[in-house]
């Protein structure tokens, strides 16, 4: 079973617009549609899609909470959070013609340490029944920017495999517990190391950095230049077919998820890489936040093309 980690969880909304915001004016919105949101629940929608086992385990709470739980109930998706005191949060996607997808995004409550503590206990058994984890997202206020250290070690210590996809501090803790894999995207890296990366070559430059921390896999997302995926011995670069993106919302989650499956189904490096980027891609030709079309991915996957980049030059072949 894969086990998706959402701290800071929210109900997503998307609202379409058939006309561009304008600023300062009434706008209205021609349809709306809810989800449980937070990038481990999307996360967990994609798994879900992929016909694996998946649990979805975080911190909820409030009215928003139990609605929540609601929506992964109507998605079918198995959870079993740990419930605080405060408001789960809301985010808003404003998808328009003229500029696309823009988001809204609250903050969350504020973590108290006995609620905490309940979730780390619960995490515990959790674990347990789990083969892979996978944690994402930001975390919520009152919890320890190191929590996602914590809890790496805690699925290490299991012997499960554990998939990392956050940014900032929560990050660079993160990775000090030497997770399975880690997804930073130019913009995380360049955030870690204090640098500014302007091509391909400094982007697996400095993922070759992340990986001799002791990481085993890092993937780095490019957008629509597809992604990069680097391990101690092997350089893999892949590309996707171009397409006329819907919502790329949730195009990173989608990676994750499609990341996990295959570690789940024990898919080759070039394998995984090449799946994932087909998730990605399908997931950019849905309205949907987490979701695709099966039949279209696989037309995707037959279209990837994946290449060995040479040691010590990053050149693809």
């Amino acid at each position: 079973m894969i086990t998706t980690v959402t701290l800071n969880a929210s109900i997503d909304k998307a609202y379409y617009m058939d006309e561009a915001i304008c600023n300062g004016e009434v706008m209205r919105v021609s349809r709306c549609r809810n989800s449980a949101g937070g990038k481990g629940l999307n996360v967990a929608r994609v798994i879900k899609l992929c016909h694996e086992d998946v649990l979805a385990t975080g911190l909820v709470g409030g009215y928003n909470g139990q609605y929540l739980e609601s929506l992964l109930s109507t998605d079918g998706i198995a959870y079993q959070f740990g419930h605080v005191s405060g408001e789960t949060r809301s985010c808003i996607n404003i998808l328009d013609p003229q500029y696309g997808s823009t988001e809204y995004l609250e903050p969350g409550c504020v973590i108290i340490p006995e609620e905490e503590k309940c979730f780390i206990e619960l995490f515990q058994d959790i674990i347990k029944k789990s083969d892979i984890v996978t944690i994402s997202g930001s975390v919520p206020k009152g919890l320890p920017c190191n929590i996602y250290q914590r809890l790496i070690q805690m699925i290490k210590n299991e012997h499960k495999k554990v998939i990392l996809d956050s940014s900032g501090e929560s990050l660079k803790e993160g990775l000090l517990a030497k997770p399975t894999m880690v997804k930073p995207n130019k913009n995380e890296m360049e955030n870690l190391f204090g640098i500014e990366i302007n091509t391909v070559e400094e982007v697996i430059q400095y993922a070759q950095e992340i990986a001799k921390m002791g990481i085993q896999y890092v993937v780095v997302s490019l957008g629509a230049d597809g992604a990069v995926l680097v391990m101690k011995d092997q350089v893999l670069r892949a590309r996707p077919p171009v397409i006329k993106p819907v919502n790329t919302v949730g195009c990173g989650d989608s990676m994750v998820a499609a990341f996990a499956v295959a570690l789940q189904r024990k898919y080759t490096s070039k394998e995984a890489l090449a799946f994932a980027i087909a998730i990605a891609t399908a997931n950019a030709l849905s309205p949907e936040t987490g979701s695709f079309e099966e039949t279209q991915c696989l037309e995707i996957l037959q279209q990837v093309k994946v290449k060995e980049c040479e040691k010590g030059e990053y050149v693809c072949h």
